[in-house]
């Protein structure tokens, strides 16, 4: 499975202690969903029953968004 997400930050995020969770671990997101990028909200949950070989978008990047099978990811050149 893939995962088409939009990104708009241009820059890097700086982590530090109070980013660690109550297991004195940091969690990054790696789906692309989570409202606390980069950090993991929990958010791939919704992607539990995705199927291998699908590209998904779900709607506003949001995991309680519409889901749906694209073609094809489009890259946008400048």
């Amino acid at each position: 499975m893939a995962r088409e997400v939009t990104h708009e930050e241009n820059g890097p995020t700086i982590l530090d202690e109070s980013d660690t969770g109550d297991d004195g671990k940091i969690y990054v997101c790696r789906c692309g969903l989570s409202d606390s990028k980069p950090l993991c909200d929990g958010s791939h949950n919704a992607t539990a029953d995705e199927e291998d070989g699908v590209v998904y978008k779900y709607d506003g990047d949001d995991p309680d968004g519409e889901r749906r099978a694209i073609d094809e990811i489009v890259y946008e050149r400048e």
